[in-house]
């Protein structure tokens, strides 16, 4: 499994990384086979939030840490707040303290190796933030930030009065979810895929040394299903499924190592399946030619002008 530098700041993380959001389908010890094959495969990076089952999963998976065959020191654990859940998002200081606290006490570890806020939160105040930020990372219990789900210019609003480096932006992506790629091929062009929705959210991010964390990495739509060996998606199988075969390796893989031959990105694989993290890990040792990134790009109904 090959790293990558998060942020540029020096962190070593997985290019593929566990998301955990799913993780309360399993009982205890099946969570911790998963983190377990997770790693057995070079995994290093584990992804929560604190909404996710309602803060049940950051507790299954701070039990699994304890019993799992590795020790917390060797792997990098990742939580994000800022969502109160059908009522608000909030980046208040006394909100962004308050959760990371109660994160902490449920995973069952002293420090966030990254802490990410979740959604934009419209009423931002980014002094407020600003003194969270430092309020956590002068106690230890926060080691490094970042952000999910913003564009550029929410970015910039926040960098405003943010002193530490913002080391990674997580946004859905995808083979089939390319829209952050797409506009930046189609410019100068006056086709839908033209139209810049985000800001050049992906450029913006190299830019700024903000590694793109891809989340849904095998969904297309919003959660509408998995494309892998979906019939509505014969093209983009039959693609997956020739180079998998070249690469004595799996679609998921072929999948995922479509995401990391794009500079700067990690991929965030949220199965509760061991066999299956493990099979999506062979992503990281794969490294696709131009050409082949381009026939998937093709194969899953996208174009050149």
């Amino acid at each position: 499994m090959k790293t990558i530098d998060l942020g540029h700041v020096g962190l070593k993380a997985s290019a593929v990384a566990l998301g955990v959001m799913r993780i309360t389908k399993l009982d205890r010890a099946g969570a911790t086979k998963l983190l377990e094959a997770a790693h057995d495969a070079g995994i290093n990076f584990f992804d929560n939030a604190d909404i996710y089952d309602g803060g049940k999963s950051e507790t299954l998976f701070g039990q699994a840490l304890r019993d799992a065959n590795f020790n917390r020191e060797d792997v990098l654990v990742q939580s994000k707040v800022g969502i109160v859940p059908g009522k608000r998002y909030d980046f208040s200081k006394e909100h962004i303290l308050e959760a990371v606290d109660g994160s902490l006490s449920r995973l069952g570890v002293d420090y966030l190796d990254t802490l990410l806020l979740h959604r934009p939160d419209a009423l931002m105040e980014p002094e407020e933030v600003a003194e969270a930020f430092d309020t956590l990372q002068a106690s230890g219990k926060v080691r490094h930030f970042g952000v999910s789900n913003f564009n550029p210019m929410e970015v910039e609003l926040l960098k405003k009065a943010v002193k530490q480096p913002l080391v990674a932006n997580q946004l859905q992506l995808s083979v089939m979810h390319t829209g952050m790629l797409d506009n930046g091929i189609h410019v100068n062009m006056a086709d839908d895929r033209s139209v810049d929705h985000d800001g050049s959210i992906y450029q913006y991010s190299r830019l700024h040394d903000m590694t793109i964390q891809a989340w849904s990495p095998f969904q297309y739509g919003f959660f509408e299903g998995v494309f892998i060996d979906n019939p509505k998606f014969p093209k983009l199988n039959a693609s997956l499924k020739q180079l998998a075969d070249e690469y004595h390796t799996n679609t998921s893989a072929i999948a995922a190592a479509w995401l990391l031959r794009i500079p700067d990105v990690q991929v965030i694989a949220g199965t509760t399946n061991a066999k299956r993290i493990a099979d999506i890990a062979e992503a990281g040792d794969i490294t696709l030619t131009r050409q082949q990134w381009y026939d998937v790009y093709f194969a899953a109904g996208n174009d050149l002008p």
